[in-house]
């Protein structure tokens, strides 16, 4: 047995082998009352990375906070080595609102670095920034889709940033797009401070998704054996492979009417395919919506309703889309046999198949 270590995070010292809950003091609600961002510090018995998990950047993003949830009380975790530091719920104000958005109507991924005497936004960035990524070697950072709008499991990193692109391989989501990085991000926040930082993307707001959250639970703990964070897994595992996407794009509505979807997630598309149609309500015909890309559906719209030009359909291209489609349906139907050994409470709903689980 090694030596326990400890771990210092904002006065408090965690020893070896325990864990602490931390509150970063933020502002006050319009109510007078005090808030602060809730930090999870778990500190395994022996040397090892610190690994930063952030959950609900948006307060609708359900699924990154059952995730933590879970990981956080895996037993798993008595075999630590290292350090891990969770949020489950970064965007406190407006998971309290059930918004995506802060009270202000601001979106918190866009107010990085943020700064001390700003907005209730700002400042949650700021304390993120200041007090929480210099502490990171690794960070996974869990989004969902927007409300109707459901999300591939997938990860987003930033292209030209091998350390993140090495680690997209370990975790092994169904699909990895290098996406580019938008101003005031978390995740170009993480790269300024060369912290590689994979973006987790999976199901809709406000809903549990059962596949979203297993693919997530799956590709932590895979990244954190990777690390020597946890002891490797029992026996052998099938291998994983993620579909690298270079770009992406959206199929967008022809016209305005009745959308009907024709095409599920995770599955190939190519130039030319019907994805889906509109139809006029008025009964003058429908419009197909046609796909003008090769690749995997990652994202769609689950309205009943369009406006011309509303986004329908989100492609990641890939250069062979039937072969993408099958390596995303592989690694879905081992999914059960490699999360054996985790504990695992089923949500009831599975919007991406739109069943009961």
């Amino acid at each position: 047995m090694g030596k326990n270590l400890s771990f210092e995070f904002e006065g408090t010292k965690v020893l070896g082998g325990q864990r602490a809950l931390v509150t970063l003091p933020i502002g006050r609600f319009l109510t007078g009352q005090n808030f602060g961002l809730p930090v999870h510090v778990i500190q395994g018995k022996k040397e090892g990375p610190v690994l930063l998990l952030t959950g609900a950047v948006h307060g609708d993003e359900l699924n990154g906070i059952e995730i933590i949830r879970r990981i956080l009380t895996n037993n798993t975790l008595r075999s630590l080595r290292g350090t891990v530091l969770a949020i489950p719920v970064v965007n406190v104000p407006a998971f309290g609102d059930r918004s995506r958005y802060l009270p202000d109507r601001r979106d918190l991924n866009r107010l990085f670095p943020g700064g001390e005497g700003g907005s209730v936004g700002g400042r949650i960035a700021r304390a993120l920034t200041e007090s929480v990524i210099p502490h990171a070697d690794v960070v996974i950072d869990l989004h969902t889709g927007a409300v109707n709008r459901p999300n591939l499991p997938q990860l987003r990193v930033t292209r030209g940033d091998q350390a993140s692109m090495d680690l997209a391989k370990v975790f092994a989501a169904p699909a990895t797009l290098l996406a580019g990085e938008r101003d005031g991000s978390f995740r170009t926040e993480c790269r300024k401070a060369g912290k590689p930082c994979l973006l987790f993307e999976g199901g809709e707001a406000m809903r549990l998704d059962a596949s979203s959250i297993k693919y997530g639970l799956r590709g932590i703990t895979r990244v954190m054996r990777h690390l020597g964070m946890l002891p490797k897994a029992r026996g052998l595992t099938k291998a994983i492979e993620t579909v690298f996407c270079p770009r992406s794009g959206w199929e967008r509505s022809p016209s305005g009417g009745l959308f009907t979807p024709l095409m599920a997630l995770g599955r190939a598309a190519h130039v030319g395919d019907t994805l889906g149609f509109v139809a006029d309500v008025s009964g003058g015909g429908e419009q197909p919506v046609i796909s003008t890309r090769n690749g995997i559906l990652i994202g769609r719209t689950n309205e009943g309703v369009a406006d011309e030009g509303d986004a329908l359909f989100h492609i990641a291209e890939a250069g062979d889309p039937g072969s993408a489609e099958g390596q995303i349906a592989e690694g879905g139907e081992i999914l059960p046999e490699t999360w054996r050994e985790v504990e695992d409470v089923p949500v009831p709903y599975d919007p991406v198949g739109d069943t009961v689980v």
